[in-house]
């Protein structure tokens, strides 16, 4: 993010506007709407206030002379669109006294760039893109456009007017959130959405104990609740709504090494995030510290999220974590998240499931090479059962070992899959025989093994014989 969305008063001083033509007035109307007092130099002396109303036009003074030379005391803000060359000799200007500035369409002459915008009122959505394509912007603020409620900005005018009311009447700030979500989410928004805004009102006054409606402890304490969030295999964009709703809502994360950042940055801003995971191979926490902080923070009245990789049921101790959690007598809730086998799965067009030829499905760990050597392979030897190995790069020799011994064909197609829906996301296929091979041919973890005859399927492996087929054919010709 190199560019930090930031909302301007622009009511506590005078906005210098430097330019001509239609780009030049539809900034004009964009800072009318805002209330903004506007000096305007017109480049080309055509001071057109179309569209105008007089309210609007008469916060505007039409300016006359050379803004290069222009005093700027009260000036809190420049703008030059439309402007030709003048732009970057006010720009440089404007750098010289500290001003901010826009050049229109000139990121080096900028110190700041307008969004896209939805306005509903009280409520304003700003969507950038860093300068790069007002197209793309244009497009997400359609689909905010479509998707916003109308009146959402009435509601924020609601809230704005009970607001001190409240806060007089619930002092303690979690509590008092928790309030205002009740009633956004309840039954008093949704009469305010729905334009009954006296109805609404009426609601609101009847509540006989706010710190009771917000979901108070007899000790006035906020209740705090533990949710245990599947993060899915790294693609932020593979989040639930609910577990989306659930970080949102979150005063505090505890979460996995593997979570990757894109997911940490759809937390609520200000919830305090804890890594507490860690890595094979590397020192961590513990589960039972773990534990003892979940129960800490929801007991202190936090509203808690346990942050995992992929789901928190598959190979994800969120068993061990909900019963440390009913013991100590802790509400909880769990949000399942696209474990990582499935994610890989999806990305490199692995059928899992195939009908006639792969009927059953086995999950299982091997974090090290003991860990393979616990497993009875003997009952993996079914050629119409897909293998999903979570965490068995540093297990593939003996796994391969495992179930060879056991009476699999060498043959047997098989896949590693590393960082699964990542931008770095990887695959080497091959045959079981080959299985240890292919793992040196991965650049780093996590990682799944895939092994059954479904593999075949795959893209990795269609490129792989298109491949052969190719080294073949020139061999042939030569």
């Amino acid at each position: 993010m190199r560019f930090l969305p930031v909302f301007l008063d622009l009511q506590s001083g005078v906005v210098l506007l430097v330019g001509a033509g239609d780009l030049a007035r539809a900034k004009l109307r964009l800072l009318a709407a805002a209330g903004a007092r506007v000096r305007w130099f017109a480049t080309d002396g055509q001071h057109d206030l179309t569209g105008l109303d007089v309210a609007e036009a008469s916060r505007i003074e039409l300016a006359a002379g050379d803004p290069l030379t222009v005093d700027l005391a009260g000036v809190i803000v420049i703008l030059c669109a439309g402007a030709g060359d003048i732009g970057p000799a006010m720009s440089a200007r404007a750098k010289a006294v500290g001003l901010p500035v826009n050049v229109m369409d000139d990121l080096k002459h900028s110190t700041f760039i307008f969004p896209a915008i939805v306005d509903r009122g009280d409520v304003v959505v700003a969507i950038g893109t860093g300068g790069a394509s007002p197209v793309v912007a244009r497009r997400v603020r359609e689909r905010i456009e479509a998707v916003l409620p109308a009146r959402i900005g009435e509601l924020a005018g609601f809230i704005g007017r009970w607001r001190k009311t409240i806060h007089g009447l619930i002092p303690e700030f979690a509590l008092r959130r928790r309030f205002w979500e009740r009633v956004v989410d309840g039954p008093i928004g949704a009469l305010v959405l729905a334009g009954r805004t006296d109805e609404a009102e009426a609601a609101l006054k009847d509540i006989r104990d706010p710190s009771d409606f917000a979901g108070a402890l007899p000790s006035g304490q906020a209740e705090g609740r533990v949710a245990l969030v599947g993060a899915g295999p790294g693609d932020a964009d593979l989040l639930t709504v609910k577990a989306l709703r659930a970080l949102q809502d979150a005063d505090i994360v505890f979460y996995d090494e593997l979570v990757s950042p894109e997911i940490l940055d759809r937390a609520r801003r200000d919830a305090v995030r804890v890594p507490v995971g860690r890595r094979v191979g590397k020192p961590g926490i513990g589960q039972p510290a773990i534990n003892r902080l979940l129960i800490e923070a929801a007991k202190s009245g936090q509203r808690v999220v346990r942050l995992k990789g992929g789901d928190p049921f598959v190979f994800g101790r969120g068993g061990e974590e909900i019963e440390a959690l009913r013991q100590a007598g802790v509400a909880y809730s769990v949000v399942p998240g696209i474990t990582a086998g499935l994610g890989a799965a999806a990305q490199f067009e692995v059928p899992l499931t195939f009908r006639h030829e792969a009927l059953r499905i086995t999950f299982l760990t091997a974090h090290k090479a003991k860990d393979a050597e616990a497993v009875d392979w003997s009952t993996l030897t079914d050629e119409k059962m897909t293998i999903v190995v979570y965490m068995g790069m540093t297990a593939a020799p003996s796994v391969r070992a495992g179930l060879l011994a056991a009476g699999r064909s060498p043959r047997t197609p098989v896949g590693v899959f590393a960082r699964v829906t990542r931008p770095d996301a990887e695959a080497a296929v091959g045959t079981l025989d080959e299985l240890p091979d292919l793992v040196e041919n991965i650049d780093g973890g996590p990682a799944v093994l895939i092994i059954g005859d479904v593999v075949a399927h795959s893209t990795p492996w269609r490129q792989s014989e298109l491949a052969q087929f190719a080294s073949y054919f020139q061999v042939a010709a030569e």
